[in-house]
């Protein structure tokens, strides 16, 4: 570029910038656009850096969207069209978007329909160690829950939006899941408690299914059908409020809460009222009393009584007797008790005749379930998970970041302090005189805590139907779940329609089953485990000190959450083994579903900085020293050629990659393009996605790598340097056969591949060369037969004996049969070979057949030596003569007519290989009869012409060994479906580069599919365990 630059009367600089890129008009309207700013050195990043004054506005008047969580950062959530018409910000407040929420889960069906029985059954010790562990679990997970929420802007979708951002896709899908379903039951659980308390303490007349007359399982199947049926018309108007908006919840929840909040206060006033009251008894051995005429058939004395009744002292009691009364010490205590068994004082034992059954059951108090501690654990703890109720609507909260922590931590201070109060003043049961134990309690009336009750079960019910459908409508937004996308569409308002449908579904299930009791410990499961992920997700965010990790709630620590994760699995399996493990595999099987057919994404989660910190770690521990030869297996770098469109030239190298590793170890699939960087990367970024793409399609694990170089030579130089990181380096390269090398224009290409012979040789790397590896198989082919023969001709680590190994563990080989050949020189014992090679074999722990083949020695043929001279004539053509493509092709085919036409038969220098006893040189064509062959003295100046040479005696017995290798290979192994074969090492000097070629054409000339194998200077496998 020329830059020239003049100063204006305003001070500004404007810059010209002469660029074929920039148009003159661009260039203007950049100058206009910073005239005056002082920017114009910025102006040429105006498209991809816009100025911080214009962005500003944007970035501090963020509101959250709220229908859904989708992430304002990634474009792909405007693939459904075109953006749509800008929402009214949220306006939810911590009061009206958390507190009440939460404050009416807290104070719902299980607080005044199950306290009572808790606490008459676990005792005063048993049930404050319930509540506990409950509260404080809770408790230690709203400070995590804080501290992620206060880490960032939460969108719609609460703890899954916070779970999912911080442990990943995966985990966030599982769990916001097992959350959305547990607060669903959640709902079914509030309106069977509505219910409850509509057809047993209200207007017990409603009933469709009368319970009166009926005792035992009767009556209980008739109460279960009037929940089912009330229940379901509960739910179907409790889903159309819904419906309509969440605005018309909202203000029905000032209602519902103004009830909540009177019930506590004619608690409180009840407490005070009846602190110093007594019990009173009234004995039915002396008059007849209401007592009397409940359990006898007349007023009078001679009546026919209960033999209960008769043969017992049956006391009537005040329902909350006061603290006075002793009842405290007499509590303290667990009471657990059989399903129909009768409540009786404690101390003292009951006459009962087994024989006789019991008849009045109604006018007992009996056990309606057989209770134990991680019973009372299950049921009471959806008491304390209100937590969740305000982060559930973070998309409707005008600052989550500001009310979720405070509405939820001031709403669990407030529910432990009430659970600390009540415990002691509660005995056994659920109702006294047809209204809630607890209603004994309130002042001036028991109808003010029925009535309370009642709303305050119904608000939960609706703050739980409309939190559900806002978290099932975030997961779907979100994409991770296939199949649950259509339920992110909702109402042109946004409210989620499909999710309230489904919810409304789910929630009929809980309704059929119909028992509260029964229903509690199953939405515990699914709650529990959220809280237990949500700490999780804290503990490890502050562990890892992650750079975003900035949260402004203060008051947490990784200690804690740890903690709490700790006391949310412990509850899981207090609560019930069985459902824990339900809700586990369930979660799995999502976990599972989301990592094979889930959308990728990246959320820069915990677990990604896991993986990097824990890979970080094992690079280090790598360095420590090379792995032991037990650990050792092929981490392989595959170097492939593109083409002009970077394609990969030879797709087949990947499948036999694959093949070779079954996704093990460490494979790196590495390419180079000729350029500078900055002209080239584009082409580099094509190629590299490329290579990904087929990596893909091969199912190939690893990495791809692309080097920009200025030529091909040192960029696959820089490939078999740099590939890899640390410890984690490739021991082993996979480059193909040059096929074409013969051809003048490929001269380069196969100097190449020679150099990298050198080079993996001086790295000490293993090296691998297929050859014909189009014909190898693809991986959806298979074998059904055949033979992988390996020719082992000299040691090289036993690498020939590992790979037929692992190539067999691939479903492509896996029914063929390892075939080892070794030669048997002249003076070596074939029989003693074989044995030990058997032996050898048995302790490696191979399968394989065993054969020796004896090469003995014979005379070097005139074949060979003509074949000899040919290549190397043609070598010295093409190092010597700088000549056009064209020229060379015809320099080399007139070298080979002259050849045909006048056979050259020189004598050969005397040599051990190749001279008989006697001193007579025999040359002996294996081919045909005898030549005669007449010695010829060396012609002065043969070197430097090439159609007067003598070969070169080491050449010709190079020749010699392939011709005579590829003889008996051949032979052996023609229908073999692969050949393993030592690869001989590269000549130390260059000048033999094109004959070193020649001896491996010849070597394996005739072979389908070759594999040439060079070790790299380590033992690789070993026969020890």
């Amino acid at each position: 570029f020329d830059t020239s630059a003049e100063s204006t009367p305003t001070g500004s600089y404007h810059f010209s910038m002469r660029s074929e890129v920039y148009s003159a008009a661009s260039d203007m309207e950049k100058s206009q656009q910073y005239d005056g700013k002082s920017m114009a050195l910025f102006e040429e990043e105006i498209d991809t850096s816009p100025m911080v004054s214009s962005l500003l506005s944007s970035l501090a008047n963020y509101s959250n969207l709220p229908t859904g969580s989708k992430e304002h950062e990634e474009a792909e959530n405007n693939e459904e069209g075109s953006r749509p018409s800008k929402k009214p910000a949220p306006q939810l407040g911590t009061l009206m978007g958390v507190y009440l929420p939460c404050i009416q889960n807290i104070f719902g069906v299980i607080l005044f329909l199950r306290m009572t029985w808790m606490v008459g059954i676990g005792g005063v010790f048993g049930s404050f160690i319930i509540v506990f562990m409950c509260c404080s679990t809770t408790m230690l997970t709203a400070i995590s829950m804080s501290a992620i929420a206060t880490n960032g802007v939460v969108p719609a979708g609460g703890s899954y939006y916070m779970i999912s951002r911080s442990l990943g896709p995966e985990f966030g899908g599982a769990v916001g899941i097992c959350f959305y379903l547990g607060t669903t039951f959640a709902g079914a659980m509030y309106i069977l408690g509505c219910i409850e308390i509509l057809l047993i303490y209200i207007v017990p007349q409603a009933a469709i299914f009368k319970i009166e007359g009926l005792e035992g399982p009767e009556a209980e199947i008739a109460l279960l059908n009037n929940m089912r049926v009330y229940g379901t018309i509960v739910l179907s108007f409790m889903a159309i409020v819904v419906f309509v908006g969440v605005k018309y919840v909202n203000k029905l929840a000032l209602v519902f809460l103004a009830c909540v909040i009177l019930s506590i206060l004619a608690v409180y006033a009840g407490i005070i009222m009846t602190a110093l009251d007594y019990f009173t008894n009234l004995y039915n051995e002396t008059i007849t009393t209401k007592m009397w005429r409940s359990f006898c058939d007349s007023d009078s004395l001679n009546a026919t009584c209960d033999e209960y009744f008769i043969n017992n002292n049956v006391t009537e009691m005040q329902g909350i007797p006061g603290v006075a009364s002793g009842i405290l010490a007499e509590n303290l205590f667990g009471n657990y008790l059989e399903k129909g068994m009768i409540v009786e004082k404690r101390g003292i034992s009951s006459n009962v005749d087994p024989e006789i059954p019991t008849t009045n059951a109604n006018r007992y108090v009996l056990a309606d379930i057989t209770s134990f501690f991680t019973l009372l654990v299950g049921i009471y703890f959806p008491s304390v998970t209100g937590i969740m109720a305000g982060s559930n609507r973070s998309g409707d909260l005008r600052d989550a970041q500001k009310s979720i922590p405070i509405g939820t931590i001031i709403n669990m201070c407030r529910r432990i302090r009430i659970a600390e109060i009540l415990p002691p003043l509660f005995r056994f049961g659920e109702g006294v005189n047809g209204n809630l134990v607890i209603g004994t309690l309130a002042w001036p009336s028991p109808w003010v805590i029925v009535f309370g009750s009642f709303f305050s079960t119904c608000g939960a019910g609706l703050q739980s139907l409309t939190g559900a459908p806002r978290l099932l409508q975030a997961i779907s937004r979100d994409g991770i779940i296939p199949f649950l996308r259509v339920f992110g569409h909702g109402k042109a308002n946004g409210e989620p329609t499909w999710a309230l449908l489904l919810t409304a579904s789910i929630c009929e299930i809980g309704i059929i089953i119909a028992s509260l009791d029964s229903v509690a410990p199953i939405l515990s499961m699914f709650f529990l485990m959220c809280y237990m992920f949500v700490n999780l997700a804290c503990a490890l965010q502050t562990l890892l000190r992650t750079p975003n990790w900035r949260p402004r709630f203060k008051f947490y620590h990784w200690a804690l959450s740890f903690l709490g994760m700790s006391l949310c699995l412990s509850l899981m399996f207090i609560c019930s083994w069985y459902y824990a493990i339900v809700a586990m595999g369930i979660a799995t099987c999502i976990y599972k579903y989301i990592e094979f057919c889930g959308a990728e994404k990246e959320w820069g989660d915990g677990i990604r900085g896991i993986s990097l910190s824990a890979a970080r770690f094992a690079l280090m521990r790598l360095e420590e020293g090379p792995p032991h030869t037990k650990n050792w297996r092929p981490q392989i770098l595959v170097l492939v050629s593109m083409d002009a469109e970077q394609n990969v030239e030879q797709p087949r190298l990947l499948s036999l990659t694959n093949q070779l590793k079954a996704g093990k170890g460490l494979t790196i699939v590495g390419t180079a393009v000729q350029g500078t960087f900055l002209d080239s990367y584009s082409e580099a970024q094509r190629a590299d996605q490329s290579l990904r793409k087929l990596m893909e399609t091969e199912r190939v694990k690893g990495f791809s790598q692309v080097v920009v170089s200025s030529n091909m030579r040192d960029g696959t130089s820089h490939l078999i340097q740099v590939g890899g990181l640390g410890g984690l380096k490739h021991n082993t390269v996979m480059v193909s056969w040059p096929q074409n090398w013969k051809q003048p224009e490929c001269y380069q290409q196969f100097r190449n591949f020679i150099e990298t012979v050198r080079e993996t040789t001086i790295a000490s790397l293993a090296l691998l060369v297929p050859k014909n590896i189009s014909s190898y198989p693809s991986n959806g082919e298979r074998f059904t037969e055949g033979h992988i023969d390996v020719w082992w001709i000299v040691h090289d680590g036993g690498m020939l004996m590992l790979l037929p190994f692992l190539l067999r563990q691939h479903k492509v080989w896996r029914k063929c049969k390892i075939r080892i050949f070794t030669v048997a020189q002249m003076d070596d014992n074939s029989i003693q070979m074989k044995k030990d090679l058997i032996t050898f074999l048995y302790h490696l722990r191979i399968d394989a057949a065993v054969e020796v083949v004896e090469m003995l020695d014979s005379d070097i043929s005139a074949y060979t030596y003509e074949k000899t001279l040919v290549m190397e004539q043609r070598s010295q053509i093409l190092k010597q003569m700088h000549l056009t493509k064209n020229e060379m092709e015809r320099e080399v085919r007139l070298i080979q007519s002259k050849n045909a036409a006048t056979p050259t038969s020189p004598t050969s220098p005397t040599s051990p290989a190749a001279t008989p006893a006697g001193g007579a040189v025999a040359w002996r064509d294996s081919k045909g009869p005898d030549k005669g062959m007449t010695d010829s003295a060396a012609t002065p100046g043969a070197g430097k012409d090439p159609l007067n040479m003598k070969p070169n005696q080491t050449d010709v017995r190079r020749m010699h060994t392939a011709m005579r290798l590829n003889e008996v290979i051949t032979k052996k192994s023609k229908e073999a479906k692969l050949v393993l074969l030592n690869m001989p090492g590269p000549p130390k000097n260059r000048v033999g580069d094109e004959n070193y070629m020649e001896f491996l054409e010849v070597l394996t000339e005739g072979l389908n599919r070759v594999l040439l194998v060079r070790g790299g200077g380590r033992e690789v496998i070993t026969i020890y365990s």
